[in-house]
């Protein structure tokens, strides 16, 4: 079931883009000079320079409020990043991007025996002596508990794709956990149970088996886990604190306390940075990088993300069901403009989802040119003949008051938004803003969500993609909600047939040739506007020491960070 990350757009959240690049004719991504990997905030934690930090207490900001603590039944981006901190993992990534050994003893492969040749067998060997954070024993029925709670038709999970492999799971012993395949599933590194791409985590059986499901059960609101901090409270809305777990394998973290304050408004936000009440601050819109280097005390990290930016189009609605219509949407977007007014020139600029710097990046896929002559003369071509009012229609279906959808308390987006109204009008096409809190946006379809239930022409929100790209759980034609995250409803069977078949490729160059016939089609078939690939920027009070994020699990190596 892989998860893809979402997290509400910046600008399309944390707006990116690339050099300086003509809006006439496009070629694959730019970097920015100077961007690559992220900077290190390193060394002992000695001489603070700051008099507002309070040693040992890291204070975060998210933009981003949450309806669930448990990554089973939410996939929201601050999710991930508090329960890469606090939950169980059988696989984390490290600095590098590259799958490490969590409560697994090694990563499976086929070349150390723990993937069969075949691709059908896949055996995890489990770290001995672990213990939940309750005190209570860590071992293979806890895998297999929550293997099945995946499984469970009762459960609200956001996708089962995947995981809709597993033919049978064994388990000759308490450490030892084998899974059977009804075909080769090779994304399973990233899916089970793995911090990265917004999975679910291995889940204490001695609290949850009693349950029928997992959708209303207490534990969701302050869940208990294996990693190297633990909930202390959420006050919804407001605050998640964690606290150290001195019952961690690998030690107990420096940090004596970590604050996720949910600050809806960025400039809310920027003011408690100039208020000395935060440390850190990410995802970081372009448009506030300016602003927040200006605050003294601070610094700024910088690396190029796995996260993009994109609009998307809901196929089951009439209005923007036609190919031709989003292809001369597309046309009318002027994203050299948004990047260099809204993103303040940070990032790059793409038109496939990849980012420039995974493996399964593909140089091929050029950049739409921004052209309203060139829309207006393809919907002429196609027969949306303009009204009195200046709205184009076509058998009874009118381009107009289209449903955009965002989130709430972002500004920046808001603007984005107004500036493409203004180039849509050009070609007959008018929407509707609606605007809805985070958790409400990204809900489960069946908890009422806007996105995953369909209530939406359009939304701008971000993807945050994974290590070896698997883009089947968005994508696919079998992933559309609850089955999966393909708001989309887009199934292009070419596409389709590419996604399936990168099941079976366990090097990446098979992978990546997968991967070009997916984005090709992508791009042909316009179900999505990707606005910007994203870099990753972050507030970072000077006195923060060994933060060393990575691009798809940034807070996976928190062990040694201090204040």
């Amino acid at each position: 079931m892989k998860r893809i990350f979402a997290a509400t757009l910046a600008a399309v959240f944390v707006l990116a883009g690339c050099t300086q690049t003509n809006t006439t004719s496009g070629t694959g991504a730019t970097a920015i000079p100077g961007n690559g990997a992220a900077e290190t905030v390193s060394g002992p934690v000695t001489n603070r320079v700051n008099s507002f930090t309070q040693p040992h207490v890291l204070r975060y900001a998210t933009g981003e409020d949450v309806s669930s603590l448990n990554p089973h039944l939410a996939q929201q981006t601050t999710l991930g990043l508090m329960s890469s901190l606090t939950m169980a993992w059988l696989i984390k990534w490290d600095q590098h991007n590259n799958a490490i050994p969590e409560l697994a003893t090694e990563v499976p492969t086929k070349q150390n025996g723990g993937v069969s040749k075949d691709g059908l067998t896949i055996t995890y060997h489990l770290r001995k002596g672990v213990k939940w954070s309750d005190g209570a024993p860590f071992n293979a029925d806890d895998v297999v508990f929550s293997t099945r709670t995946v499984l469970n038709p009762a459960n609200n999970e956001v996708s089962r794709l995947g995981w809709d492999h597993i033919a049978k799971i064994d388990e000759p012993n308490k450490y030892t956990v084998v899974y059977h395949l009804s075909k080769p599933y090779s994304p399973f590194v990233e899916t089970f149970f793995s911090s990265a791409a917004g999975n679910p985590c291995v889940l204490p059986a001695h609290l949850l088996a009693q349950y029928p499901n997992i959708n209303q059960v207490s534990y969701n609101a302050l869940p208990i886990g294996i990693g190297p901090f633990k909930y202390q409270r959420w006050d919804r809305a407001s605050r998640v604190v964690m606290v150290p777990n001195p019952l961690y394998f690998r030690g107990v973290p420096r940090l004596q306390r970590v604050v996720f304050d949910i600050i809806q408004d960025r400039n809310t936000i920027l003011a408690e940075l100039q208020a000395k009440s935060l440390d850190l601050w990410y995802p970081v819109p372009g448009n506030y990088l300016a602003r927040a280097k200006a605050i003294p005390g601070f610094t700024i990290v910088r690396q190029p993300s796995y996260n993009f930016n994109h609009l998307d189009f809901n196929l089951t609605r009439p209005r923007v069901s036609d190919p031709v219509v989003r292809q001369a949407l597309r046309l009318a977007l002027d994203r050299a403009t948004i990047w260099h007014k809204i993103a303040h020139n940070v990032g790059y600029l793409q038109e496939e989802p990849a980012p420039h710097t995974a493996p399964y990046y593909d140089p091929n896929i050029k950049m739409t040119p921004f052209d309203i002559a060139q829309a207006n003369a393809l919907l002429d071509k196609n027969g949306w003949v303009r009204g009195p009012d200046g709205i184009r229609a076509k058998n009874g279906v009118k381009l107009s008051n289209l449903e955009y959808v965002t989130a709430t308390g972002t500004p920046d987006t808001d603007l984005q938004i107004e500036m493409i109204r203004s180039w849509w009008k050009q070609i007959g096409v008018s929407f509707l803003v609606k605007h809805y809190p985070a958790p409400l946006l990204f809900e489960p379809m069946q908890s009422g969500g806007i996105i995953n239930g369909s209530k939406f022409d359009i939304v701008g929100f971000a993807w945050g993609l994974d290590p070896v790209g698997d883009f089947s759980t968005i994508y696919g034609c079998n992933s559309v909600p609850p089955a999966g995250q393909n708001d989309l409803h887009w199934c292009n069977p070419k596409a389709n047939r590419a996604m399936l078949d990168l099941y079976s490729q366990y090097d990446q160059a098979g992978r990546n040739k997968d991967d070009a016939i997916m984005m090709e089609q992508l791009a042909s078939d316009v179900p999505t506007i990707v606005i910007n690939a994203r870099e990753d920027i972050y507030v970072v009070n000077r006195d923060l020491h060994n933060f060393r994020p990575n691009g798809v699990s940034q807070f996976d190596d928190f062990m040694n960070v201090d204040i």
